[in-house]
């Protein structure tokens, strides 16, 4: 086969959930066909991140797929983020062979469009489960992963299948100068991810009382195949709702001068809005017509960039 008796088409993508991690990607999404890696501290938002995709997917007519290694998948905060639970594939396997081997047979099978592994640390392999408390196991894990890619990758590839591998932080001893922080599960899935997103939590989101609401979340596309990489995100991911909207509209309204701020007031179209970011979220909640006026507005400002 010769590449230019094929036709060249654009990267298929997955919407995010987020206009503005769309336009971080590159591709307006996650790009089909490829591993996705995400990664950060502990309640960053890497779960909600991956339910968002699932949502956007079963919203486009596909069908996904979440294998919970870890056993803590929420279906109550998965439905209130768009998941159609009914539509689910969910597994929630014993170690870390099962977990892969379900993978395996799922992306084969061409049945499904997004799968999430939650998460890479979870992965424990059989015989660490069945041996004692204390036995070392070197390397037991990273083979684990690197075999699982080697047979992953072209049935990926092939059924176009989007596959999201949640990961966690730990930090390397003895490091004096550079970044301590690596992934766990090896190098393997560091060189397969097409995509590789770092999510941080950078300041919390409170109400008038003092109360936390959520928190506003950053992230960095440290490494991307289809497009330019190093681009940033931010945006709020409210707890109970996940990544708001209304919040993304605003900044990015604001950023591309749709909205204009002055001070702490808000306009948009010579008319005012409200004054503070958070009364003029809860007046953009009760008018969802201009909200999507907004969104348009937006997206049509993005395309001409």
């Amino acid at each position: 086969m010769k590449l230019g008796d094929q036709t060249v088409e654009k990267v298929e993508s997955i919407s995010s959930g987020s206009i503005g991690l769309d336009i971080a990607l590159g591709v307006n999404g996650y790009p089909k066909g490829r591993v996705i890696e995400i990664y950060g501290p502990e309640s960053s938002g890497k779960t909600t991140l991956t339910l968002h995709a699932i949502a956007e997917c079963q919203k486009a007519g596909g069908i996904a797929a979440f294998i919970d290694a870890e056993h803590a998948f929420d279906r109550f905060y998965a439905e209130k983020l768009g998941v159609d639970l009914g539509e689910l594939v969910i597994s929630q396997p014993d170690n870390g062979e099962q977990a892969l081997e379900i993978a395996d047979n799922l992306i084969r099978s061409g049945a499904v469009d997004a799968l999430v592994i939650d998460s890479v640390a979870a992965l424990t392999p059989k015989s660490e489960i069945e041996g004692e408390m204390g036995d070392s196991k070197m390397g037991l894990h990273a083979r684990l992963m690197s075999q699982a890619l080697r047979k992953l990758t072209a049935s990926i590839s092939k059924t176009n299948c989007t596959v999201f591998f949640i990961n966690q932080l730990r930090e390397k001893i003895g490091v004096m100068f550079g970044n301590p922080e690596t992934t766990t599960g090896g190098n393997a899935l560091k060189f397969y991810a097409s995509v590789r997103i770092d999510i941080r939590r950078s300041t919390q989101l409170k109400d008038t009382e003092g109360g936390v609401l959520g928190n506003k979340t950053r992230i960095k596309i440290v490494k991307n195949k289809v497009a330019p990489p190093f681009k940033t995100a931010e945006f709020d991911i409210m707890y109970g709702e996940g990544i708001s909207k209304i919040g993304e509209i605003l900044d990015i309204g604001v950023e591309k001068d749709i909205i204009e701020k002055s001070g702490s007031w808000f306009s948009y179209g010579g008319s005012k809005l409200g004054q503070g970011r958070d009364s003029v979220k809860s007046i953009l909640k009760d008018n969802p017509e201009l909200m999507e006026e907004l969104e348009q507005k937006i997206l049509e400002e993005l395309k001409s960039d």
